[in-house]
């Protein structure tokens, strides 16, 4: 085992054993590849010995014969669980063979950090992370396909009517009591939510996590998920951050905000507007922004998502206070404040790859000078498809388009990402899109069974 991984277990047996809780438990977390939350747990005093192996096959990242990693506690982010004082919860870092696995994606954001400080910038983040509460029963198997979806929220004189619930003052309903108490118990966590509202369809909440570097955020994010699922589970309801589960309502983003700063001064910043090195990091982002996709909105729903008038973007274009391109850079006087929001992602992104991957890319066009073209100053939703250049310009229409983007275009993406990673991303949702694409739905049920 490496010096600085040995270095991280000793450091960490030093400074808990004093005040140890020997009766206590700890979940040890870790994200597999596409970023679903995994746990295993353990007593609390084998969690920081360093021999808590799991088995990485069985999450589709390692092959059967050579599955054995090891995880290892980052102990700053050890916090007692609120709904159980007798059980911690703690991020992982992942090992294989005595050195980070390449497959660790926490690991990924932090080269990700390091190569944006070896350019001498610091990259300052925050999400928003939407999503519904509500009863969902489903079936899915060789003779029956069938979603009932219950939104039981209710207006103060009745229903709410589409797209008219956005923050909408609370009256006690499913979503409004889980954001409540999740926010709560986040905060006991260390975590201080910086917003809460609901959103715009019925039963849709949004959560603002605090601003922080790349790995923080990707903890953040993950954090809120879980401790959402938690509570909305307590209160007989379901979490759902799919981000098109019902026709004809607003989907649920992940918009992520995002800044540069060099010796403590903002670099987007230049008297009173956009600086030229923003528009470059803008331009970046946009030239990479059909590859990004695969990443950012990673599932076949998300493409659900991603269609005009929903408030969703399908143009890679930016403007200033525009909700209807891929980048919104938001209004504002303060030089601290200035910063670009990427509308693309979604909340089942990797948060650790997403958030890596946008920034990498707006490095990329940092260094290489990319022109953003002039921002769109009218509703994007209105432009019409009509020459080739649009067509470059436009988002992925599905999960595999996506997938061939990124395949093509990810050079970008090695001065943080190991080409392992890359190829087993690939590999994994290349067969997750054509297992999912290839079921029939109902909706093609109600559209074809009469002809």
């Amino acid at each position: 085992m490496s010096n600085h991984i040995s270095g991280q277990i000793n450091g960490v047996l030093a400074m808990d054993d004093k005040d140890m809780n020997k009766e206590a438990e700890v979940e040890m977390h870790y994200i597999d590849i596409v970023g679903r939350l995994r746990s295993v747990t353990v007593p609390y005093n084998v969690a920081f010995e360093g021999e808590v192996l799991i088995d990485a096959s069985s999450v589709n990242m390692l092959e059967i014969y050579k599955s054995d990693l090891q995880l290892l506690p980052d102990s700053k982010t050890l916090a007692k669980l609120p709904w159980d004082y007798n059980v911690y919860r703690v991020m992982t870092n992942m090992v294989l063979d005595g050195s980070r696995f390449w497959g660790d994606s926490r690991w990924v954001a932090e080269r990700t950090e390091k190569f944006a400080k070896d350019l001498g910038y610091e990259v300052l983040m925050g999400s928003e992370i939407e999503f519904f509460v509500h009863k969902v029963r489903y079936v899915s198997d060789s003779l029956r396909q069938y979603v009932r979806i219950y939104n039981d929220e209710q207006a103060p004189y009745g229903s709410y009517s589409r797209k008219e619930a956005y923050q909408v003052p609370d009256i006690g309903g499913p979503a409004y009591m889980v954001r409540r108490k999740a926010s709560e118990y986040l905060r006991n966590m260390g975590i201080i939510v910086r917003k809460q509202h609901h959103e715009v369809a019925p039963n849709q909440a949004e959560i603002v996590t605090p601003s922080g570097t790349v790995k923080k955020v990707g903890d953040y994010i993950i954090t809120v998920k879980y401790v959402v699922k938690k509570v909305a589970s307590d209160s007989g309801y379901v979490a759902n951050f799919m981000p098109k589960p019902i026709p004809e309502e607003n989907g649920s983003g992940m918009h992520v905000h995002l800044s540069l700063w060099k010796q403590g001064s903002n670099a987007f910043w230049d008297d009173g507007r956009l600086s030229q090195i923003g528009r470059y990091f803008i331009g970046g982002v946009l030239e990479h922004g059909r590859s990004l996709a695969a990443l950012v909105a990673p599932t076949v729903n998300s493409y659900k998502r991603l269609v005009a008038g929903y408030e969703a973007p399908i143009y890679l274009a930016w403007g200033v206070a525009n909700r209807s391109v891929a980048i919104r850079v938001p209004k504002t006087s303060k030089p601290g404040s200035i910063r670009i929001e990427f509308r693309v992602p979604d909340p089942l992104a990797n948060p650790y790859l997403a958030l890596s991957a946008i920034a990498l890319a707006g490095l990329d066009g940092m260094r290489k000078k990319i022109d953003p073209g002039d921002p769109v100053s009218y509703n994007a939703y209105k432009l019409e498809i009509n020459s080739a250049e649009l067509k470059r310009k436009v988002l992925p229409r599905n999960l595999l388009e996506a997938i061939e983007e990124l395949e093509s275009d990810h050079e970008y993406l090695l001065p943080a990402f190991p080409r392992e990673l890359i190829s087993r991303y690939l590999e994994v949702k290349r067969e997750e899109a054509v297992k999912v694409m290839s079921i029939p739905s109902p909706a093609e049920f109600s559209a074809y069974l009469s002809w």
